[in-house]
């Protein structure tokens, strides 16, 4: 039998969630990282620190809902008024990266979506690290990834105008993707 970790980890600290990524952050890990954070929301949770220490890498999808994730996040703290205009580069983060490794860091950097995040590099556990239990693995639909990974790709392009020439053909390919599977997934109409 082997003992594997689980993708993602939970605990929270009083008014702060700590999501720990183990291995790869990739497409399928992103679905249920944004069905956590969007039910530690629910509950009131509106600080969030996502610990990388053995995060290896993570992809186009997982860091387009990273980037959601903060957006929405900082529209939550955004002052009145702000009209829910994109965050600028005065607005404060509030979603800390815990220890990401250089090249996590360089594809923030590569994607222009690094200002969204306050990166901590710290040799010490977090407070509450020894809290942390697996978060609910899932079991998405097609249509879920396909949304998920749609909606990451788009909202990369919306943060960082840069992203489109990157993107484009990938956000077309699973708008199609997504209306294959919606209609592969509805019942069959009965006679």
């Amino acid at each position: 039998m082997t003992n594997t970790v689980p993708a993602l980890m939970v605990a929270v600290v009083e008014h702060t969630a700590i999501v720990k990524v183990n291995g790869r952050a990739n497409f399928t890990t992103s679905v249920t990282f944004k069905r956590l954070v969007g039910e530690l929301r629910q509950r009131g949770f509106e600080t969030f620190v996502l610990d990388l220490s053995d995060c290896v890498t993570m992809d186009s999808t997982f860091l387009g809902v990273l980037a959601g994730t903060a957006v929405k996040l900082r529209e939550c703290h955004a002052p009145a008024g702000h009209n829910g205009t994109p965050p600028s580069a005065g607005d404060k983060p509030v979603l800390r990266l815990l220890n990401p490794n250089q090249r996590i860091v360089d594809l923030l950097d590569n994607l222009g979506v690094s200002d969204l995040f306050c990166i901590v590099q710290c040799a010490s556990p977090v407070a509450g690290h020894q809290l942390l239990a697996p978060a609910e693995e899932l079991k998405p639909s097609r249509v879920e990834v396909s949304r998920t990974c749609l909606e990451a790709h788009q909202i990369l392009m919306q943060v960082n105008p840069d992203n489109v020439p990157r993107f484009k053909d990938v956000a077309q390919f699973l708008a199609e993707d997504l209306k294959k599977a919606a209609a592969d997934e509805r019942p069959l109409p009965i006679t």
